[in-house]
């Protein structure tokens, strides 16, 4: 049985909120999707599955952001479809940064590690305190800047990757 199945399971037997007549159980929106590496936040809505990848919810009738699984997220926002889009998203994303060290970076004529990716270039350099990063969107003028000081080049290509990853998904 899959997670889906199970989340599918706890939905139909209204387990959690979704027994709660006084929290709104469609209409919902997502704000924002989360990976959080592995399985380890229990969903807000069933209250009993746990999630790798937090669909927060956010409703105007209700005051507080839920951070549930991927079936509960569909059924709240009535597009079973769209919340498991998401979902497979996020864990391609996933696959993608595990590869993300080991892929050929280039060298720029100063001597900085750079990449194109996904309609971005992410140049990773030495700073006074650390390693540093620079995105920025090819055939535009955005470019952000990382304000934190890494304590290894590695850890500023991640984190770039993180910075494209929210880039894509807002």
């Amino acid at each position: 049985m899959t997670s889906y199945d199970k989340e599918q399971q706890l939905v139909s037997k209204k387990r959690g909120k979704w027994s709660d007549p006084g929290i709104p159980h469609k209409g919902w929106g997502c704000v924002e999707i989360e990976d959080l590496g592995e399985p380890r936040q229990l969903c807000n809505m069933c209250e009993s599955q746990n999630i790798r990848y937090v669909h927060h919810m956010e409703h105007p009738d209700y005051p507080d952001t839920l951070g549930v699984g991927c079936v509960c997220s569909g059924y709240m926002e009535g597009d079973l479809v769209a919340a498991k889009l998401r979902d497979s998203q996020m864990h391609s994303r996933a696959q993608k940064r595990k590869r993300w060290l080991s892929r050929a970076w280039k060298i720029s004529a100063k001597g900085n590690d750079y990449i194109k990716s996904d309609g971005y270039i992410i140049t990773v350099y030495r700073k006074k305190l650390g390693w540093g990063a620079t995105i920025a969107q090819e055939n535009s003028d955005f470019v952000k800047h990382s304000r934190l000081h890494y304590s290894e080049k590695n850890k500023a290509k991640l984190a770039a990757f993180d910075v494209v990853t929210k880039l894509l998904s807002g």
